[in-house]
């Protein structure tokens, strides 16, 4: 929401991977890393590359632990989750492990995939209590939004693809 104090998290678009009375965890959609290629990425990771890499984008997933890599991608409505994948709602899930990276090392792996370093993180409640005091707006989320490499206006089309115009919010909270 416009009021949000946190410039790490202004006008992020985030995608909520995991929510329990424990806390939630999100990746932030909204911010590329440029300066992080991704075959420079595999490199350091020691994970061999051939000439069918595929071009992943990486993105700030969020605050906590930046070093750590999660891999949003789309899967089979129906199917297995392997250790390590975390399913969100039918279509995508998040993968953990080194094996996804070494499938779109050599040409493999998931259509659409984006990797993302980091995470956002809320403790019990936290996230409810900020919904309360108008930080976030929650809504459905699109293939579009999530996967597509255009950023400069993520938040503004987040928000017409739930039926919100971005001008006519208002970073002041209140209730009738």
């Amino acid at each position: 929401m416009p009021g949000m104090t946190d410039a790490r998290f202004r006008r992020s678009v985030i995608l909520i991977c995991s929510h329990s009375d424990e806390g939630a965890m999100g990746l932030v959609l909204n911010r590329p890393l440029p300066e992080i290629d991704f075959g420079d990425l595999l490199e350091q990771l020691g994970i061999e590359t051939d000439n069918r890499v595929r071009r992943i984008e990486v993105r700030f997933g969020g605050p906590v632990e930046p070093g750590r890599g999660f891999v949003l991608h789309k899967v089979p409505e129906h199917g297995n989750d392997p250790e390590g994948r975390l399913r969100i709602g039918s279509a995508l899930a998040m993968t953990t492990t080194r094996d996804i990276l070494e499938d779109l090392a050599h040409g493999a792996g998931p259509d659409a995939a984006v990797l993302a370093l980091g995470y956002a993180g809320w403790g019990p409640g936290q996230l409810e209590n900020e919904m309360l005091q108008n930080g976030w707006l929650t809504g459905e989320g699109a293939d579009e939004i999530i996967f597509d490499a255009s950023h400069d206006d993520k938040w503004q089309r987040a928000l017409l693809a739930q039926g919100i115009d971005p001008s006519v919010l208002s970073g002041a909270a209140g209730r009738a």
